[in-house]
């Protein structure tokens, strides 16, 4: 079986960037997001170690509110680090993309070398 956890692993940064970049979110929401998205064994015990990676390498930053049920909520949002590193991800992502969807859809014809 294909470990789809190693080419999962190397796209979630990027994702993350984008939710956050988009609204504000706090860890579980993520979580929840991702999993909307197609990414449902992705679980909180992955996203914390990455937003605490991205917050202290200043790509997001992280501001506490009050949650109307319970404690308070860490929320994430993007920095002009963290967007400029996602717009580095998904100008990387579209040319991966197309390369991988080329060679999937490749059957046997010649390539120029």
């Amino acid at each position: 079986m294909y470990d789809r956890s190693q080419l999962k692993r190397g796209t979630l940064e990027g994702c993350i960037l984008h939710i956050v970049g988009v609204q504000p979110a706090y860890g579980y929401e993520i979580v929840s997001r991702l999993a909307a998205f197609g990414f449902s064994e992705v679980a909180e015990g992955t996203i914390y170690p990455l937003l605490m990676r991205l917050e202290k390498k200043r790509m997001v930053e992280g501001e506490y509110r009050a949650s109307p049920f319970g404690p308070r909520r860490k929320y994430y949002s993007l920095t002009p680090e963290g967007r400029q590193q996602l717009e580095e991800f998904m100008a990387c992502w579209r040319q991966t993309r197309q390369a991988v969807d080329t060679v999937l859809e490749w059957r046997g014809d010649d390539v120029e070398k």
